[in-house]
């Protein structure tokens, strides 16, 4: 019973801390649109909107560096120690948006300190998911990491929510000149709670057991080719399931509210009422999909999940092009975030399983931020650019279907160890 309860604070403490770190990164892609009038301006909406969108890819090229590093230490010194590190910089990060000059106040100076700020918090999250997922991992029982792996996807779907309701209220409750005098800073003045909060809860935390036992036993470190080396099936595994589930998260999630201003012309509190209900739906749904690949396992859900990727999007922007409306966004939110439930509720414990302890961190962060920061990190921009190009605004249903494909070859690499003990 002791050890019950031990494990549930355990996987509180990581899941509220890990949702308070998600917060920050996300609500800055929801809020691109009045960002980049504030910030970047130029000569016309769409040049302002890339700007901004590449401001927030820019911090997904410090994700690597920041969750290699990152994944070495709690590799090494301990997925608490790590954990902490994290919030202590995010807070720092998100400080410098809260608080920065817009360009008319400052000038170029200003758009400087968001690429700095994003820069920051590129690298603090990089470590963020390698860290918590092996946590959450193995504190877990064998026959539940399922579901308790699916748990840091619930932090990240809590955060995206707390996110969208932010941008909702300030929408709904404030004039436009309200907003970009100063509405546009109360999200990310309620994301500095991730200082003292997350810095409590993170504090109380306990080292795994499975940690424990590698330090103890005092393993020869590997270094980062070795462990390409070594686990390269794992890492290419790893990388297309990403790939996938990031492209389908960035385009259906966070691109979202900017795509529908912007080429359906739907006002952003429409945008932000169908984005709340779709992560209501997604937050449920993953840990149900969890439980159920520790039941049958994890290939057969992640190939269910990419398989949907592949088949729903085109039909459904279609549907939803050819009536904007509120309606149909959000039941075209709902049944994508359904599609997400599935991949999430296995994923980080599919990609855990792929590693031993001694170098699961590191493993992690390599083939996890490699995969966002290329194709998920630039996903606005990217879909962006292509719409521009094709003229078709159908052009984000391609690019999630490309994602689908590449998930699909992954999930055949993927090794299955659902009814096996975590490899130390």
């Amino acid at each position: 019973m002791q050890q019950s309860a031990l494990r549930s604070k355990q996987i509180i403490a990581a899941v509220i801390g890990n949702a308070l770190e998600w917060y920050d990164f996300v609500v800055y892609g929801f809020l691109t649109v009045i960002i980049s009038r504030l910030f970047f301006p130029a000569q016309n909406e769409v040049t302002s909107l890339l700007l901004t969108m590449a401001t927030f890819g820019v911090g997904f090229f410090m994700r690597p560096v920041g969750g290699i590093v990152i994944g070495m230490v709690a590799d090494r010194k301990g997925r608490k120690v790590a954990l902490q590190l994290i919030i202590f910089l995010m807070t720092l990060a998100i400080a410098m948006i809260a608080f920065a000059p817009t360009y008319a106040a400052i000038g170029a100076a200003a758009p400087l300190l968001i690429v700095l700020a994003r820069l920051l918090q590129g690298f603090a999250t990089g470590g963020e998911f390698a860290s918590a997922t092996s946590f959450l991992v193995e504190s877990a029982p064998v026959n539940r990491r399922g579901f308790y792996g699916s748990l840091q996807m619930v932090g990240q779907s809590v955060a995206a929510l707390a996110g969208a309701i932010s941008g909702m209220l300030i929408t709904q409750n404030l004039t436009a000149q309200q907003i970009d005098d100063w509405g546009w800073r109360l999200p990310f003045i309620f994301g500095l709670l991730i200082g003292p909060v997350g810095l409590y809860i993170r504090r109380h935390l306990e080292e795994t057991e499975a940690f424990v036992e590698v330090r103890d036993a005092g393993l020869k470190k590997l270094s980062l080719l070795t462990i390409l080396r070594t686990h390269t099936r794992g890492v290419l595994a790893s990388f297309g399931l990403v790939l996938s589930g990031t492209i389908m998260y960035y385009v259906v999630l966070i691109y979202m509210p900017t795509y529908a201003k912007t080429q359906l012309h739907i006002p952003l509190t429409d945008a932000f009422i169908a984005q709340v209900a779709a992560l209501l739906c997604l937050a449920t749904l993953t840990p149900v999909f969890g439980a159920l690949s520790d039941r049958i396992g994890r290939r057969p859900v992640m190939m269910a999940a990419s398989i949907a990727y592949f088949v729903l999007p085109y039909p459904l922007f279609a549907w939803l092009q050819a009536d904007p409306c509120l309606f149909r966004l959000a039941v075209m939110q709902i049944i994508l975030c359904s599609a997400v439930a599935v991949g999430f509720g296995a994923i980080s414990t599919a990609l855990a399983e792929q590693f031993p302890a001694r170098v699961r961190s590191t493993g992690l962060a390599m083939a996890y931020n490699f995969a966002v920061m290329l194709f998920g990190g630039f996903a606005q921009l990217i879909v962006t650019w292509l719409i521009g190009v094709t003229g078709s605004p159908l052009a984000p249903a391609f690019y999630v279907m490309f994602g689908a494909v590449a998930g699909m070859g992954a999930t055949l690499l993927l090794v299955e160890r659902h009814r096996e003990e975590i490899l130390h």
